[in-house]
């Protein structure tokens, strides 16, 4: 019986005697699905007294492993896997060419010729451990970096970068388990870098104001860099807005696509969470994009072509047929960047908007479905809430209230508000300027203190001092340290400015305040925030109601459980309470 076991096992493998006297067990593993040959799993055994009983032990090894189906079943190598696996996986564009750049900068130069079966979890972490030593893995020897000139320094490739390659090779093993090419995943042993910490480093509210104001001598790239702030949109979902995207009467901008660029060539794609979105627009992002539109289809006429309704909002084209690459913006705004001396880039744009929402006391998930995350918050949370200082506390305004003033590149500001009064002190101070060109108000004679212009229109010292400072601008008042403002001696040129100047707003009163508003339910506060509007309008204060109800996730069949309590910005007497009936 002994005999014929013995011959059965002979059957199924073998013993060679090498050359150098070492024995090496053979055993058949079936056929390789690579090359299609015979597969033999193979164990040598130096030579020695004992070698006889230390080959047998091998080849009853050798055995068990392919009874068991531990064995590897093929000689393919990491090169031949990540070639097939490479060729099967669906991934984004841009992120098969970031494999494919790991790939061949780093997988096939180190473990390329190396068989599958042979990698294991000590392999990889020694591999790991080189990425970290040299990026160019070299040799150790000193050396001239032929593309700079310079002295070679070995510099670590990034922990995120080692862990991005643990991943790929982590995928490639799964994929060659389904396969049958081995029995088991090294990657999962293997330990990579851990996960850096996030550290979003955006522009500082400082910074963004001297990065808007360089950009304001083109408007269109003005346009790109506030709506980037503003919604935090990814650059290749800028570059893919279509103008049917962007709804002015709703005040929304809908984000469903994104520009994919691979060197010269630019293709639309889904967006990176595949995930459509909704971003709603503050009032000012409002007036910024119907004055880009506006201005697209003056330049559209004036060059004798027609603006596509569909056309792109950002495109170098006058018809907006092409939309502008990202490259493009990338390299635009670093080069901004560099001339105001900021060390940022054009994705930290979107940090800004993000640290701006928490810090104004915005939930994490609103934050993060406005910048297209995925996992309810939990993305947003992890890398933005431990950055921002603040993130517990709600703040009194929102991201609109902080964003830095806009710079208009066509028409100084100062001159806009004397023929376009936008905000409470601009029409406060034309209405004051009136007065002193048509004679109200004489030279020498004191002009209006802060506090009476505060009294007497209902509105903060701040305010009051903004009228000041804008009727100082025009030359109308002079506001000598140590003394009472008094009314200046006007031209006649600026005297004759007066019968075209608006007509204003009266002295005794306003038509718009600016308003401390809080929207309350089943008495409890759920809102509170600042805008412009006529207190004694019903249908401003519904349209504020329904707004602040919707975006408290209220619905048009119960806005009647909200309403709104009214003061004037910086008193505390309540003006009205207003309900939607």
């Amino acid at each position: 019986m002994a005999r014929a076991k013995d011959s059965n096992q002979r059957a199924r493998g073998s013993v060679e005697t090498l050359p150098s006297g070492a024995l090496r067990a053979k055993v058949y593993a079936g056929i390789d699905p690579i090359s299609g040959k015979r597969h033999y799993l193979t164990r040598t055994v130096p030579a020695g007294p004992d070698a006889e009983d230390e080959v047998a032990k091998a080849l009853t090894s050798l055995q068990n492993d392919v009874d068991e189906q531990r064995n590897p079943r093929t000689k393919a190598t990491v090169s031949q896997l990540l070639d097939r696996y490479l060729n099967v996986t669906n991934v984004d564009p841009a992120t098969m060419r970031g494999f494919m750049g790991y790939y061949k900068g780093h997988i096939k130069p180190l473990l390329g010729d190396t068989q599958v079966g042979k990698i294991d979890a000590h392999v990889l972490d020694s591999f790991y451990a080189e990425l970290r030593r040299c990026r160019f893995h070299c040799d150790g020897r000193k050396r001239v970096d032929h593309w700079t000139g310079k002295r070679h320094e070995c510099k670590p490739l990034a922990q995120s970068t080692i862990r991005r390659i643990h991943f790929l090779l982590s995928g490639a093993f799964k994929r060659a388990m389904r396969w049958g090419w081995i029995t088991s995943n090294p990657a999962t042993t293997a330990e990579p870098p851990p996960e850096p910490q996030p550290n979003p480093q955006p522009p500082t509210p400082q910074e963004a104001a001297r990065i808007l104001t360089e950009a304001g001598d083109d408007p269109d790239w003005a346009t790109l860099i506030w709506l980037a702030m503003t919604t935090g949109a990814r650059r290749g979902e800028l570059c893919a807005l279509h103008w049917r995207n962007v709804d002015l009467t709703t005040d929304t901008i809908s984000v469903q696509r994104s520009i994919d660029q691979d060197g010269a060539e630019i293709r639309e794609k889904d967006t990176k969470s595949h995930q459509h979105r909704r971003i709603a627009l503050d009032p000012a992002t409002t007036v910024v994009m119907t004055e880009h539109k506006t201005r697209c289809e003056e330049r559209a006429t004036t060059l004798g072509v027609t603006l596509d309704p569909d056309g792109y909002v950002f495109s170098l084209d006058p018809d907006g047929s092409t939309p502008m690459k990202p490259d493009t913006v990338t390299q635009r705004y670093r080069r901004l960047a560099e001339r105001i001396g900021i060390a940022t880039t054009f994705h930290k744009l979107r940090h800004y908007s993000a640290t701006e929402l928490i810090a104004a006391g915005v939930d994490a998930r609103t934050v993060g479905g406005r910048l297209g995350h995925s996992g309810g918050g939990s993305t947003t949370l992890r890398t933005y809430s431990a950055w921002v200082a603040e993130s517990d506390q709600r703040a009194a305004s929102t991201l609109a209230g902080r964003m830095p003033a806009r710079p208009s590149a066509s028409v100084n500001p100062v001159e806009r508000a004397k023929i376009n009064p936008r905000a409470p002190y601009e029409k406060i101070a034309v209405a004051i300027r009136r007065h002193i060109l048509d004679g109200t108000l004489q030279p020498g004679d004191p002009a209006p203190t802060q506090k009476e212009i505060a009294e007497k229109h209902h509105t903060s010292l701040g305010t009051a001092n903004r009228v000041v400072e804008l009727l100082k601008a025009w030359k109308l008042v002079d506001t000598s340290r140590g003394r009472r403002a008094v009314v200046l001696e006007q031209s006649d040129d600026t005297a004759a400015q007066g019968a075209s100047s608006p007509e204003g707003e009266d002295l005794d009163q306003t038509s718009s305040d600016l308003l401390d508003l809080r929207l309350i339910r089943f008495g409890e506060t759920v809102r509170e925030f600042t805008a412009e509007a006529d207190p004694t309008n019903p249908d401003e204060l519904r349209r504020l109601l329904t707004n602040a109800a919707r975006r408290h996730g209220g619905k048009d069949s119960n806005y009647g459980e909200y309403e709104l309590e009214i003061r004037r910005a910086g008193s505390n007497e309540i003006v009205s309470c207003f309900a939607a009936e």
